[in-house]
């Protein structure tokens, strides 16, 4: 929802609900130097997905397509999770 990622979406990798902080595949992406190890081994950058708060992302609907909050609704004694926007289930 904010940021340099601001629109894009991708796959949840990660979650660490203690911290509140979630990886996603292809966002908040960092690059880190890595010495080389062993003789004549080449020191390398590597590209890797950032923890994001969880406050800055949104659940995306199947059904519109498009980031949404989540509501709950009862059905019977199950308890089913929909989409705010166009009420579709997910």
């Amino acid at each position: 929802m904010k940021g340099k990622d601001k629109g894009k979406s991708g796959k949840v990798l990660k979650v660490s609900t203690l911290q509140g902080k979630i990886i996603v595949e292809g966002l908040n992406i960092v690059k880190k130097n890595s010495k080389a190890r062993k003789q004549g081994e080449k020191g390398q950058i590597i590209s890797t997905s950032a923890p994001i708060t969880v406050s800055k992302v949104m659940l995306i609907c199947s059904a519109c397509g498009k980031p949404t909050r989540v509501g709950h609704r009862m059905i019977g004694d199950k308890k089913e999770r929909i989409c705010k926007k166009c009420k579709a289930t997910n």
